[in-house]
């Protein structure tokens, strides 16, 4: 497992499971801590088809830089024939994507296996949290 360090107040660390890279996101994603995650997230959506699934489950704090990252990882993943996946059961992000307009651009799953194992939707880039 690779374990970075961007700041205090954001930590990440990646492991591959059965070829999806799982990012696991622990603290806040603010504008001091956006940028040196897109730039990792931008590595790992570089090249075709990427896999991706980001673990949200012990994020704190999103703000409206961090949106913007996440916005650009699906943009990149997507344009690149891939697929990302976010892992999180907090109602308070869940309603932030609404309350933004994005309630429907991600696919989001309550467990990590439910993410891995899950077939992506036809038709539709977003799933019911489950």
């Amino acid at each position: 497992m690779t374990e970075i360090h961007t700041t205090a107040a954001l930590r990440s660390s990646e492991r591959v499971i059965a070829g999806t890279t799982v990012v696991a996101l622990r603290g806040e994603i603010d504008l001091l801590t956006a940028q040196p995650l897109s730039a990792r997230l931008d590595m790992l959506t570089a090249g075709p088809c990427p896999d991706l699934v980001l673990d949200l489950r012990a994020l704190s704090f999103i703000d409206c830089a961090g949106l913007a990252v996440l916005c650009r990882a699906q943009n990149r993943t997507a344009a690149r024939g891939g697929r990302l996946r976010f892992v999180t059961g907090d109602t308070g992000f869940l309603r932030i994507l609404r309350h933004a307009q994005l309630g429907g651009v991600f696919e989001i799953h309550a467990r990590l296996p439910n993410a891995l194992a899950s077939k992506p939707e036809s038709g539709d880039a977003s799933a019911t949290a489950g």
